[in-house]
């Protein structure tokens, strides 16, 4: 109980730290962002602290965040999932094609559609890791090049357009503003939720963290590990498959190209949250400030009017620095234990 009343103190600090550091980007953002007026307001406000940017950028986050905490149960159990980015565009051009075929389809029916070919590709993830007994890593980057064939081919490398009236789903305003769209920002906080509640609360979450923490501890207590790790790569697609839906909706067309370079920012989003690499560890709430960060810092860079190349040198950094904090986390507490 100590050790695990530990644990929760260290992810607590690393969560606090996160967000201390988006407010940071926060104030730098409005500090330098400039004003405009705002016709829908009818005076002047700040570039970037009103309405329509904050939601916009909890939207952009939306997508990396509802993935993320799928891949943050992956990596609990000690895994990765490169795979992620060519599954949201499979998701996506599946959903498009079949709305193209049928477009009165029920959006319901669409939706379960589209989560279930994010749980297909997530099982053939999950099937070949626990069956095949190579590590995850190339299995993910095998079918990461797979899904995406299948969706350029499905396409002909086109993109797909999904009728007005899913746009209109996801770009459903709020009461006296029908300009602030924010459907993708309540469903990521129902994932968050929900992938919080699933990982921590819940015996199958528990024996996630059970496997990655120590595998063969894990198979003397009699646990399915095969199982386990099916169903984490199972979550992936899932969540993959939900970020795909919303994102198609919301941007209203789909491509074979869409997601490309993802799997860099989803599982940044799991490890700067506080999701260690060696297994073991990781919340959804992290993944989630994880995820903001990564769009914070995108945000400032259009801002500050920097160079967009420079997104990727400072989220690989910022990768850098999450490791080894984690690493030098880990040796703390083995030292104290």
């Amino acid at each position: 109980m100590a050790v695990m009343e530990k644990i929760r103190k260290g992810a607590s600090f690393q969560q606090l730290g996160l967000v201390l550091v988006i407010l940071f980007l926060a104030v730098v953002n409005t500090r330098f962002a400039g004003s405009h007026l705002d016709h829908v307001e009818g005076r002047v406000v700040n570039n970037f602290l009103n309405a329509s940017t904050l939601l916009q950028i909890f939207t952009d986050t939306s997508f990396f965040a509802i993935m993320a905490v799928g891949m943050t149960a992956v990596i609990v159990s000690a895994g990765i999932d490169l795979s992620v980015g060519s599954i949201y565009a499979l998701c996506g051009v599946s959903l498009a094609l079949l709305m193209r075929a049928n477009p009165g389809l029920n959006p319901v029916v669409a939706l379960v559609a589209t989560l279930g070919i994010g749980v297909l590709a997530g099982l053939i993830n999950g099937t070949a890791v626990a069956s095949l007994g190579v590590h995850p890593f190339i299995i993910t980057l095998g079918t990461m090049w797979i899904y995406r064939g299948v969706a350029f081919v499905a396409t002909k490398a086109e993109s797909i357009l999904v009728p007005e009236s899913m746009n209109h789903l996801l770009k459903t305003g709020m009461p006296g503003r029908p300009d602030l769209h924010p459907v993708a920002t309540l469903a990521m906080l129902a994932v968050v939720f929900v992938g919080g509640v699933y990982l921590t609360r819940t015996v199958y979450g528990r024996r996630i963290f059970a496997v990655g923490g120590n595998v063969d501890a894990a198979r003397y207590s009699a646990l399915p590990i095969g199982k386990i790790l099916c169903g984490v790569y199972v979550v992936s697609g899932l969540t993959a498959g939900v970020a795909s839906f919303l994102s198609t909706c919301y941007y209203g067309s789909a491509s074979s190209g869409d997601g490309q370079g993802y799997e860099l920012y989803v599982i940044a989003s799991a490890v700067v949250g506080g999701a260690s690499l060696t297994g073991g560890k990781g919340t959804a709430i992290g993944a989630f400030l994880g995820a903001l960060l990564i769009v914070m810092i995108r945000q400032s860079i259009r801002t500050l009017r920097l160079d967009s190349n420079y997104e990727w040198i400072i989220i690989g950094f910022a990768i850098i620095i999450a490791v080894v904090f984690d690493r030098l986390s880990a040796r703390r507490r083995k030292i104290s234990a």
